[in-house]
């Protein structure tokens, strides 16, 4: 942005309030943990959108998640991406996070100024949503869930390569692989990579069927999937892949695979010891939040002079940034970022 242009004396255009994010010139909240009258949803995940509010505004490719999350009968307005719309004095528009389908940053422009909540978002390639935009601001609102420089990804690709290889090998033996993954957003991600390299049946746990049809249903290719409710009882699960919430681990549920293998995916999985702590046998580094330098990538791409962080590490990136000569500062709030969802 336009460095001669200063708003740092400027009242706050977003402040946190005990009802969320809340931007008073546009008289709404981003993202509220509490019931508003209009929030502005960044995406579908529980930590972010949340039942109760009286409208909605999100993107028009998140609203089937939307409002499979808060109801099916809520007030919901959508904008496609990059579509703008006035709320008060302050015009705002999405912009597409990369993280799942339809997740979106907001960005708000207000007499000249202009600020952008990241939400959630991610840098790497995923075949399941639009890929991230970067959005030029004053103020950037981004999270660190993974803002501490052990965060690296490897290729998605070659992760589900090694996935695919996990499965052959539990195959070759007749055991069955259980993969714990999050229901929104990895496991469609997972069915998505992994349709490139083979067109098995995946066998899939209640909680993420209704999800996964939701992103057929938007047009993205995955593994052909069938419910394990489904199979009859007694049939053998050997040499299957089967995707779980990780809530299903350790339940009564696990008892029909027989002898399983089973592992994780999930960005904490770069943490060594996690999945000993754990109890899985395999751990498998896939995230859908940016690592580290990608996180750094996108403050600089940005070109803001001032950035807030949120989720996870704020207070260690923040301190990074200030090193590096970047006016940047926590910003307390609720966000989970990688949780179980």
């Amino acid at each position: 942005m336009d460095a001669s242009v200063s708003f740092q004396a400027r009242r706050p255009l977003v402040t946190v309030t005990p009802h969320g994010l809340y931007c008073e010139p546009g008289g709404f909240h981003i993202d509220p943990w509490r019931p508003v009258e209009r929030a502005l949803i960044t995406h579908a995940h529980g930590d972010h959108a949340r039942s109760g509010h009286q409208r909605y505004l999100g993107t028009r490719a998140g609203e089937a998640l939307l409002r499979r999350r808060v109801g099916a009968d809520s007030h919901i307005d959508t904008l496609e991406y990059g579509e703008s719309l006035k709320l008060g004095d302050v015009t705002v528009s999405f912009h597409p996070a990369g993280h799942v389908l339809g997740s979106a940053q907001v960005r708000l422009e207000h007499q000249g100024e202009v600020w952008v909540v990241s939400g959630d978002y991610k840098r790497a390639a995923d075949p399941t949503c639009a890929p991230f935009e970067v959005v030029r601001c004053h103020t950037f609102i981004t999270e660190a869930t993974f803002g501490l420089p052990i965060f690296r990804w490897d290729d998605a690709r070659e992760v589900a390569e090694d996935m695919l290889r996990w499965w052959d090998a539990n195959r070759a033996v007749g055991r069955s692989a259980v993969l714990f993954c999050y229901a929104l957003g990895k496991a469609q991600r997972i069915l998505a990579e992994l349709a490139r390299l083979t067109d098995r049946t995946a066998f899939i746990h209640g909680a993420l069927h209704g999800l996964v049809e939701a992103y057929r249903g938007a047009g993205v290719k995955m593994l052909p999937t069938q419910l394990v409710s489904e199979v009859e009882k007694g049939t053998s699960f050997a040499g299957a892949l089967v995707l779980a919430p990780p809530s299903a681990g350790g339940s009564t549920w696990m008892r029909r695979f027989g002898e399983a293998e089973t592992g994780f995916a999930s960005g904490w999985m770069r943490v060594r010891g996690n999945r000993r702590r754990r109890g899985f046998d395999r751990g498998f580094v896939l995230s859908d939040h940016a690592d580290w330098p990608a996180l750094l990538r996108t403050v600089a791409d940005t070109g803001a002079e001032r950035v807030l962080t949120t989720h996870g590490s704020a207070e260690p990136l923040a301190r990074y940034l200030r090193e590096q000569g970047v006016d940047a500062s926590p910003l307390a709030t609720p966000f989970e970022g990688e949780a179980e969802d």
